[in-house]
């Protein structure tokens, strides 16, 4: 159906692009960004006055717990909350059970998830063979299968044998390693370490969990020439040497979560346990540094750290409850306030959620995260002032659980296309 979408702003960040313009959708693409073809007949219309008409977000980091955890999401759920939260684009994890470590496995999750008609799906492969650091998985088969590239999840490697060995064989077919910086030993704990983690007698994940792996990925990097992405960085003291290692001309890039960038440890309150996430929540300061890196660039891309976790797993001791929150409904309004709040402005928040993360899935995504004639027409309209509740019971998602319930957001998504195609809208 062809669609002309009018009188929205429309940004769209690949291009510069900043201003009051018709955006027409036919056959699946863009055809006309301002003037219309004189051929182009809208079969519906959309008056977008007063919203903004953005690229489709792409979403590196979210967790749709299928296969193996249905039990706490399935591919129909969260499917449908990424579209309402206006993602077209996403990167799941390759923690599922089974594993994503055969191509077999990831051929259907891509086929169950193109049959939804939703967002499009990108999944991570599996960097080796069960997530047990054991045998590398074989890469040149799983990115035929349609992996972006290849992490461990929440799994640190065993031995930098085993990471040394991964980097060299991703260098040798310029692969993507993604690797989320945290020490096995260090890591162990459930808080920030800190005085609230003190306090509270809670075990902690001190700074130099982040930074001695970073240290570690970084000298193996320049000895394999391998291209690594940092997912979800939690530290200031990790941000300085992402800056360090970039400045040196490492190909790196990294990304911050919605709930670091705007949570710090305090949130914990009264052992809150949707507060307990993965990486813990740090101090302020850690929160002030990580949204400067991402308003200068440092830090590439903004992701929700999607994970749905079932109420069972959420009502325990705070220790003892499963890490993790909802958040492809939260993703756009959270960039949005984090734009108004830093000064770093409207542009770069939307570059952060479309752009840059979909640069980062190479030739996969140089269509994706741009509004561009002849491209495809992922496309997102949002009411930047409508102001809801988050009401876990209103989500989509399977998880309802998340530290920002009851908070008042401001930024609605109205309507999602992917692909042309009308797949979310605003009743």
């Amino acid at each position: 159906m062809n669609t002309l979408i009018q009188n929205g702003r429309v940004i769209d960040p690949a291009s510069g692009f900043d201003g009051v313009a018709a955006v027409a959708i036919a056959d699946g693409r863009i055809a006309a960004i301002g003037d219309l073809p004189s051929d182009f007949t809208a079969e519906r219309t959309i008056d977008a006055t007063g919203c903004l008409v953005l690229p489709g977000l792409v979403d590196l980091a979210a967790r749709l717990r299928e296969p193996g955890y249905e039990h706490e999401g399935m591919l129909e759920s969260e499917m449908a909350a990424a579209v309402a939260g206006g993602v077209t684009s996403l990167v799941c994890p390759p923690d599922t059970d089974p594993v994503l470590d055969e191509p077999g496995l990831v051929e259907m999750l891509k086929f169950r998830a193109e049959k939804l008609q939703k967002a499009r799906l990108f999944p991570q492969g599996a960097l080796t063979r069960g997530l047990k650091s054991e045998v590398l998985t074989e890469m040149a088969e799983l990115t035929e299968a349609g992996c972006i590239g290849f992490g461990q999840a929440e799994v640190p490697l065993s031995g930098n044998v085993v990471l040394q060995r991964s980097l060299q064989y991703a260098s040798t077919f310029g692969y993507t390693v993604w690797l989320r910086p945290q020490d096995r030993d260090l890591g162990k704990g459930v808080a920030a370490s800190g005085a609230l983690a003190t306090r509270m007698g809670l075990s902690g994940v001190p700074v130099a969990a982040e930074t001695i792996a970073l240290f570690t990925i970084f000298e193996m990097m320049k000895t394999t020439g391998a291209r690594v992405h940092l997912c979800r960085l939690s530290s200031a003291a990790g941000v300085q040497l992402v800056r360090e290692a970039k400045a040196a001309g490492l190909p790196v890039s990294c990304d911050v979560s919605i709930n670091s960038l705007h949570l710090a440890d305090t949130d914990i309150g009264f052992f809150d346990s949707r507060a307990r996430l993965t990486p813990p929540l740090r101090q302020q300061r850690d929160r002030d540094a990580l949204s400067a890196a991402l308003a200068d660039g440092t830090i590439d891309a903004l992701v929700s750290d999607h994970t749905p976790v079932e109420a069972d797993a959420k009502t325990l001791p705070f220790a003892e409850s499963e890490p993790g929150a909802t958040g492809l409904e939260l993703l756009l309004p959270l960039a949005l306030l984090w734009a108004e709040r830093s000064g770093a402005g409207l542009s770069r928040a939307v570059q952060a959620i479309t752009q840059a993360p979909a640069r980062l899935l190479g030739e996969t995504g140089a269509q994706l995260g741009r509004l561009a004639v002849g491209g495809p027409a992922d496309v997102v309209v949002a009411d930047p002032r409508r102001e809801w509740q988050v009401l876990p019971e209103a989500l989509r998602s399977q998880g309802k659980h998340t530290p920002f319930a009851g908070h008042a957001l401001v930024g609605a998504v109205r309507a999602t296309f992917v692909g042309g195609q009308l797949v979310h809208e605003a009743a």
